[in-house]
């Protein structure tokens, strides 16, 4: 009951703006999507739509965006932009990675997949693309569900690393101490479920399918890129205030402390979580500059 008061409470603003809008004629460019989408409406079922098409939309995008970074590997130019270099990876690392990946993805990550057409059917959210939100109101749903996500991951984050239950669970996503793009997904069962509870908790507040499919989107590109292990120049993420990035959370898997938010940095900024890694950066500047 609370829970659909609080869909009520986050749609309500949304809708009224999305009406104003409604007034105003449709983008052209938006004609290729809606072709597309109901296309796709009129070939498959809700069923299918809610659980294979998500998955199919995770897998594909996981490995597309991981790719980039594991071609880098290949090319001496980009050897300059990894950030720990005296550890490249490995392919017996990457294979293992793989491994525990299909196993996360298709045993614990497809059964919560599963859930969500039964979840979209119970808060009755919609499919049709007349009542999808626009795209500026995706993006401010995207963005509140990244600060919602990334609020939880902080706090669970910093918990999983307590020394009484880290190496039980955590420890496991930290077995690789200069991660790679690949590794954003390695971890432990229990973290797949605990960490992943962040990211369903604003889908369920301001949810609707195209939502699911966006936030999928943009979540798999910021925790790919933050463990990619390379800092490229004019990384477009870069110019989001307050985005960690790679170099963050690099310093995080080589030093186990500090770090813990997924996305933003103003969670560590406020708990005083960031004072290693600042002191660190200053050092590298400073050794970086005696180099030159």
């Amino acid at each position: 009951m609370a829970t659909n008061e609080s869909i009520s409470i986050f749609s309500s603003a949304s809708l009224a703006v999305e009406y104003v809008d409604s007034l105003l004629p449709e983008n052209p460019l938006q004609e290729p999507f809606k072709n597309a989408w109901n296309y796709m409406l009129n070939n498959y079922t809700k069923f299918q739509i809610a659980t294979w098409g998500s998955l199919i939309v995770h897998e594909v995008l996981y490995f597309l965006f991981c790719l980039p970074g594991f071609l880098f590997q290949f090319i001496p130019f980009m050897k300059k932009y990894k950030i720990q270099k005296h550890k490249p990876e490995t392919w017996e690392n990457q294979w293992k990675c793989f491994k525990v990946l299909l196993f996360n993805h298709f045993c614990i990550q497809l059964p919560l997949i599963c859930g969500t057409y039964y979840f979209t059917e119970y808060f009755n959210i919609p499919y049709d693309w007349e009542r999808m939100p626009r795209w500026y109101m995706l993006l401010a749903r995207c963005f509140g569900c990244a600060v919602i996500e990334d609020t939880w991951h902080y706090f669970l984050h910093r918990l999983l690393h307590h020394k009484r239950i880290y190496k039980y669970i955590h420890k496991v996503h930290h077995e690789f101490q200069a991660p790679f793009g690949m590794e954003a997904e390695y971890a432990h069962p229990l973290e797949t479920l605990i960490l992943g509870t962040g990211f369903f908790t604003g889908i369920m507040l301001l949810c609707d399918v195209i939502l699911l499919w966006a936030l999928v989107t943009i979540h798999l590109i910021g925790t790919i890129d933050v463990h990619s292990g390379y800092d490229i120049p004019l990384n477009t993420l870069n110019l989001i205030p307050f985005y960690a990035g790679s170099r963050h959370h690099d310093f995080h898997h080589m030093n186990f402390i500090g770090r813990y938010a997924s996305t933003f940095t103003w969670w560590d900024r406020i708990f005083g979580r960031d004072s290693h890694f600042t002191a660190y950066n200053e050092k590298m500047k400073k050794i970086e500059k005696k180099m030159q």
